[in-house]
C-alpha cells in the first residue's frame, strides 16, 4: 500500500480496509527506518491515523498545513511522496527530520522550535482572507507545545480576529518530550479521560436547538442550562469553537470531526487524544520519554545499539553531586529532564526540581525570582532554546546580577537535527550581556569544575558544552577553577591556537601536524570567553607572532572578543579568527560540517600556515 502513495490525493481513493493496512505498513516502515538512522520515533507512531485523516479531509498544499515543532511530520512526509528519502533521514544531504521548504510544497515552515504554529497559521489565514486566496489553514499543535506562551498570545488574537478559515488540531498525548505538566495539561486531561464528553455535548446541542428564546430571559435560561450541563472549555471562553476529544487512532471518527470543523465558518479546535508510540510495544512501555528521540536501536527490543557516556550524563552526575553539598540548589528544565541529564536529580530531589513545560521565557524569569529569594537555580537548557529567552536573560537576570547558572547543552554544531537545533549563536549573543560570565569546558572534568565555580559566584554564569560522548566521568567532587583563567596547554614559538571548548582537542591535533612541519604552535585553552585572561594582552599577544582563534560558533563570538581586546593596543593584526559562517547550517555529521568550515585539525593547521607565511607544505 505504502509504495503506491505518491501524494495525499492517493489517500482519498482507498477503502477503510486499505487505510487500516496502510497505517500498519507506515508504523512498520517507521520502526525499520528510524532504527537505522535514529530520529523521532514515538511522536510519529502516535499520529498515523491523524495524518491520514487530515490529508483525506484537507487538500494540501491548497489547504495550508502547519506542523508545530515538526518532529511528528514523518508520516506527512511519507504521504507527500518522500518514502524513498527515508534511507538518508537526518543524514548529510538527505531527508530532513523536520518539515523543510526545499523538500516539498507541502512543507510550509521548517523552524522546529515549539509553540509557533498558531501564530504562523493565523498570519497565513489572515493574509489569505485579505488576498482572496481560497483554502483552509490547519495548525497541528501538541499539548506540550500548547504550554508555551506564544501559543496563548496567538489564541488571544485568534479570539479577536475569528478567521473563518482556521482549524486547530490539538494532538493531545499527555506528553511533550516527557509527560506534559501544568494546569493546561490537567484541564485537557479532564476532557481526554471522559469519553462521554463529545457524545453528551452533541446530545445537549441538539436539545438546546429546541429552545426558541422569545426574549432575554429565555436566552439567559438557555445559556445557564448549557453551562450547567456542558461546562465551557478554555477555548470556549475565548470564543473559539471546541470539538472533541476524539480517539486519535479512530481514523473515521477523526475524519468526521474534521469535516464538521471545516464546515464551521470560524476558528475551531479539534481535540484529538493520541498515544505516543502507538503500535510499537517498546515505545509504549518506555517510562521516560517513550522513545521520543532515538539513536539507532534494535527494532525487536527498542534498546539502543550503543550506550555511551555523554556530556549531558556528566552534567547530570555533577549537578546531583553539587545538590548534595548545596542545599539551596534547585534545577529547572523546559520539558526536557531526560535529555538534559536531570532525571536522577528529579527522582532524588523532587521538591527541588521544576519542569516548567515548553516555556523558556518563563523558566528564566522564574529562576530570577528563585534567586532573588536566596535559592541557587541551575537552568538546564539547549543552547538553541535559550535564544527564546534572550530578553529575560538580559532584563530579569543580568540586570539584577542574580546568581542563576545557565547550563547550555548541545552548544555548537549538533548534527542531524539541522539548522534550528545547531547551537552556534550563543557565544555571540551572550557575550554582549553585561554582568554575565561565559565559559566552555574542554572536557568532562572541566565541566564539573566550572559548575562548582559557577555555584560559588554571586552573579549569572553560562556554561556551554557540545552534544556528544566523553571517555569517562571524573571523580567527584572536583575543585572549582579560577574565573577568567586560561590554560596554556602547549607552549610554542611561532603561533598560538586559542581554542574554546571542544576545539581545544582539535587545536592540539593541529599543533601536532604543524610540529612535524617545523612550525612551533602553542595551544591555549580559553575556557573563559568572558571575562578573558589578562595574559592575552600582557603575554601571549606579545610573545606569539600570530594568534589563531578557534570556536564552533558564528563570527561575533570568541574571535571577535579577542580582536576587541587587542585592538586598543594595536595588536589586532596578529589575530586570525576561525569560526562558522554567517549562515544557517544544514543537518549532517558535526565532524563533516566543522571540517567544511576549517574547524578540523587540518583546517586549523592550514589557518596557522597561512598566518605565519610558512612555505613548508604538509606531507
Amino acid at each position: 500500500m505504502l509504495e503506491s502513495i505518491q501524494s495525499p490525493a492517493d489517500l482519498r481513493h482507498l477503502s477503510a480496509a486499505e487505510l487500516d493496512e496502510l497505517a500498519r505498513e507506515i508504523r512498520a516502515f517507521l520502526v525499520e527506518k528510524i532504527s537505522q538512522t535514529g530520529g523521532h520515533l514515538s511522536p510519529n507512531l502516535g499520529v498515523v491515523e491523524l495524518t491520514l485523516a487530515l490529508h483525506r479531509v484537507f487538500e494540501s498544499p491548497r489547504d495550508a498545513v502547519v506542523w508545530d515543532t515538526g518532529h511528528q511530520a514523518y508520516v506527512h512526509k511519507l504521504v507527500t511522496g518522500r518514502k524513498h528519502g527515508f534511507d538518508s533521514l537526518r543524514q548529510e544531504g538527505g531527508l530532513s527530520g523536520y518539515p523543510n521548504r526545499s523538500e516539498s510544497p507541502h512543507d510550509l515552515i521548517e523552524n522546529s522550535h515549539a509553540s509557533t504554529s498558531l501564530s504562523y497559521a493565523l498570519g497565513i489565514a489572515e493574509a489569505r482572507l485579505r488576498k482572496g486566496v481560497p483554502g483552509d489553514v490547519v495548525a497541528v499543535i501538541g499539548d506540550g507545545a500548547l504550554t508555551g506562551g506564544m501559543a496563548y498570545e496567538a489564541l488571544n488574537q485568534i479570539s479577536h480576529l475569528k478567521p473563518p478559515n482556521l482549524v486547530i488540531i490539538l494532538n493531545d498525548n499527555g506528553r511533550s518530550y516527557a509527560p506534559t505538566v501544568g494546569g493546561v495539561a490537567e484541564h485537557l486531561a479532564q476532557l481526554r479521560l471522559d469519553p462521554r464528553y463529545e457524545r453528551v455535548k452533541n446530545e445537549i446541542d441538539q436539545r438546546l436547538k429546541d429552545l426558541r428564546p422569545a426574549h432575554e430571559a429565555a436566552r439567559r435560561i438557555k445559556e445557564s442550562l448549557k453551562q450547567l450541563l456542558q461546562p465551557a472549555t478554555m477555548f470556549d471562553t475565548l470564543g473559539i469553537k471546541y470539538s472533541g476529544p476524539v480517539d486519535g487512532h479512530d481514523r473515521k471518527a477523526i475524519e468526521d470531526l474534521l469535516r464538521r470543523a471545516r464546515r464551521h465558518r470560524g476558528p475551531v479546535v479539534v481535540h484529538v487524544a493520541t498515544e505516543k508510540g502507538h503500535g510499537y510495544g517498546p515505545a509504549v512501555e518506555e517510562e521516560i520519554d517513550r522513545m521520543h528521540g532515538v539513536s539507532a536501536f534494535d527494532p525487536l527490543t527498542g534498546h539502543p545499539r550503543r550506550t555511551e557516556l555523554t556530556w549531558s550524563d556528566v552534567f547530570g552526575e555533577a549537578v546531583f553531586a553539587s545538590a548534595q553539598r548545596h542545599p539551596d540548589l534547585v534545577a529547572i528544565t523546559a520539558a526536557m529532564a531526560s535529555s538534559t541529564g536531570l532525571l536522577n536529580f528529579a527522582r532524588e530531589f523532587p521538591d527541588r526540581f521544576f519542569d516548567v513545560g515548553i516555556c523558556e521565557q518563563h523558566a528564566v524569569t522564574f529562576a530570577a525570582g528563585l534567586a532573588m529569594s536566596g535559592l541557587r537555580p541551575v537552568v538546564a537548557i539547549y543552547s538553541t532554546f535559550l535564544q527564546r529567552a534572550f530578553d529575560q536573560l538580559i532584563m530579569d537576570v543580568a540586570l539584577h546580577r542574580l546568581p542563576v547558572v545557565f547550563v547550555l547543552d548541545r552548544a555548537g554544531v549538533t548534527g542531524p537535527d539541522g539548522s534550528s537545533h545547531h547551537g552556534v549563536f550563543d557565544l555571540a549573543y551572550l557575550r554582549l550581556v553585561p554582568n554575565l560570565k561565559i565559559c566552555a569546558p574542554a572536557d568532562a572534568t572541566e565541566l564539573c569544575a566550572l559548575l562548582e565555580t559557577a555555584l560559588s559566584l554571586d552573579g549569572p554564569v553560562a556554561i556551554r558544552f557540545p552534544r556528544g560522548t566523553v571517555p569517562e566521568t571524573p571523580d567527584l567532587p572536583v575543585e572549582p577553577l579560577p574565573v577568567g583563567r586560561w590554560e596554556e596547554v602547549r607552549r610554542g614559538e611561532d603561533a598560538a591556537l586559542l581554542a574554546v571548548g571542544r576545539m581545544v582537542e582539535v587545536a592540539s591535533a593541529a599543533a601536532d601536524r604543524l610540529e612535524a612541519e617545523g612550525i612551533s604552535c602553542g595551544v591555549i585553552n580559553a575556557r573563559w570567553v568572558k571575562p578573558m585572561d589578562g595574559r592575552l594582552l600582557s603575554d601571549w599577544a606579545v610573545r606569539y607572532r600570530v594568534l589563531v582563534t578557534a570556536e564552533d560558533n558564528v563570527a561575533g563570538g570568541f574571535g571577535s572578543a579577542v580582536l576587541e581586546a587587542l585592538a586598543p593596543a594595536g595588536l589586532a593584526g596578529k589575530v586570525r579568527p576561525v569560526a562558522l559562517p554567517d549562515a544557517f547550517l544544514p543537518h549532517g555529521k558535526p565532524s563533516t560540517i566543522l571540517a567544511e568550515h576549517g574547524l578540523d585539525a587540518e583546517g586549523l593547521a592550514s589557518a596557522v600556515r597561512q598566518a605565519v607565511g610558512s612555505r613548508v607544505q604538509p606531507a
